[in-house]
C-alpha cells in the first residue's frame, strides 16, 4: 500500500515537472522544426505543388481556393473590358446603331466580370455573348474556358483528395491512455492495448515501436534520438493482424531488450519515449495509413494489466466495453526482469541434481554391540 502511494505521490507532483517535450504526440503529430532551410531547397515545394496543397491546412487550403477563383474572374474580366474598350464597344464611345461589338451587352467593368464568371463556370445565362466581329474574343474565350478546367480541376482535385486522405481513417485507430508492464505467459512484457473503432478492416497490419533515447557512443558522441527497435507481437504474431476487436500488444522484456535492466523503481528516471506504429491497407480504399503514438516513462505502469473488455451477450453477440478500454488493474509483478530470470534459473536449479566429484562416500563397519 505505501509503495502505490509512493508511486502515485511522485507520478502526480514531480512527474509533470521533470515532463519533456515529446517527437511525436498522443495523436501521432511529428514536434519538430527545421531551421536554417536554404532557399533553394524551399523551392523544392513549389517543384511538388501537388503535396505541398495537399499538406496544407485547411484555412490556407480554402484560402487558395477563394483566391484561385475569384482572381481568374477578376483578372479575365479585366482583360474582356480592355477588348471592349480597344473595339470601342463601351457606351462611352457612343458606338453607332450598326455597330456589332466584340461582346453584347458589356457596358463596364461590372458586366466585364459577370461575363468572365459565365463563361468560366459555365453557367451561361444567354445575355452576352461573344459575336464573330474579332478573333481577339474568340481567342480569349477559347483560352479562358482551358484555364477554368484546369483550374477548377486541380482545386477540386486538392479538396476531394485532402478529405479522402487515409491519414482521416488513422483518427479511428485508438492506442491505450499508458502502457503497462506485468507477466504474461509467465514472461515479462510491456502490453499496450489498440482498438479499431470501425467495423472495416486494415488488411495486411503490421505494428512496430522505437525506442528512443539519448545514448552516448564509445567515441564519446551524443545522439539525442537514437532508435532502438522494439517488437511488438501479439498471440498470433506480428503481420495480418485479425483487427477486428481490440488486441494487447506486448513486447517480451528478455536479454536483448532496452527494458531488461529497468526495475519499478527507477522507471520513472528513465529518460526515453517510446513510439508505437501501425501500418495497414484500409479496405474500402486501398490506401496505405499509419497510425502512431507515443509513450514517456510516466505513462508506463510498472505491476498492472489491462481490464478485460470482451463479453459474450445472452444473443451469442461478442460486446466491446470501451469503458475499460484503457483501465488497468494491479498485479503481482516481479520488480526487474532480472529478478524474474534469476527466480526462474533458481526453481530450475532445484529441480536438477548436481554431483558433487570431492564428495567421497567412506564405509563405516558396524559392530554389533549385542554380540557376546
Amino acid at each position: 500500500m505505501f509503495t502505490h502511494l509512493r508511486k502515485w505521490f511522485v507520478t502526480r507532483f514531480f512527474g509533470r515537472s521533470r515532463r519533456r517535450a515529446r517527437l511525436v504526440s498522443k495523436d501521432g503529430r511529428c514536434n519538430i522544426e527545421f531551421g536554417n532551410v536554404e532557399a533553394q531547397s524551399r523551392l523544392i515545394f513549389f517543384v511538388d505543388i501537388w503535396t505541398t496543397v495537399l499538406d496544407l491546412k485547411w484555412r490556407y487550403k480554402m484560402t487558395i481556393f477563394i483566391t484561385a477563383f475569384l482572381g481568374s474572374w477578376f483578372f479575365f474580366g479585366l482583360l474582356w473590358y480592355v477588348v471592349a474598350y480597344i473595339h470601342k464597344d463601351l457606351p462611352e464611345f457612343h458606338p453607332p446603331a450598326n455597330h456589332t461589338p466584340c461582346v453584347e451587352h458589356i457596358n463596364g467593368l461590372t458586366s466585364a466580370f459577370l461575363f468572365s464568371l459565365e463563361t468560366q463556370v459555365t453557367i451561361g445565362y444567354g445575355f452576352r455573348c461573344v459575336t464573330e466581329q474579332c478573333g481577339t474574343a474568340i481567342f480569349l474565350l477559347i483560352f479562358q474556358s482551358i484555364l477554368g478546367v484546369i483550374i477548377n480541376s486541380f482545386m477540386c482535385g486538392a479538396i476531394l483528395a485532402k478529405i479522402s486522405r487515409p491519414k482521416k481513417r488513422a483518427k479511428t485507430i485508438t492506442f491505450s491512455k499508458n502502457a503497462v508492464i506485468s507477466k504474461r505467459g509467465g514472461k515479462l512484457c510491456l502490453l499496450i492495448r489498440v482498438a479499431n473503432l470501425r467495423k472495416s478492416l486494415l488488411i495486411g497490419s503490421h505494428i512496430y515501436g522505437k525506442l528512443l533515447k539519448t545514448t552516448i557512443t564509445p567515441e564519446g558522441e551524443t545522439i539525442i534520438l537514437d532508435q532502438i527497435n522494439i517488437n511488438f507481437v501479439v498471440d498470433a504474431g506480428n503481420e495480418n493482424l485479425f483487427f477486428i476487436s481490440p488486441l494487447t500488444i506486448y513486447h517480451v522484456i528478455d536479454h536483448t531488450s532496452p527494458f531488461f535492466h529497468m526495475a519499478a523503481e527507477t522507471l520513472l528516471q528513465q529518460d526515453f519515449e517510446l513510439v508505437v506504429f501501425l501500418d495497414g491497407t484500409v479496405e474500402s480504399t486501398s490506401a496505405t495509413c499509419q497510425v502512431r503514438t507515443s509513450y514517456v516513462p510516466e505513462e508506463v505502469l510498472w505491476g498492472y494489466r489491462f481490464a478485460p473488455i470482451v463479453s459474450r451477450t445472452k444473443e451469442g453477440k461478442y460486446r466491446v466495453d470501451f469503458h475499460n478500454f484503457s483501465k488497468t488493474v494491479e498485479v503481482e509483478t516481479p520488480h526487474c526482469a532480472m529478478c524474474l530470470y534469476n527466480e526462474k534459473d533458481a526453481r530450475a536449479k532445484m529441480k536438477r541434481g548436481y554431483d558433487n566429484p570431492n564428495f567421497i562416500l567412506s564405509e563405516v563397519n558396524e559392530t554389533d554391540d549385542t554380540k557376546m
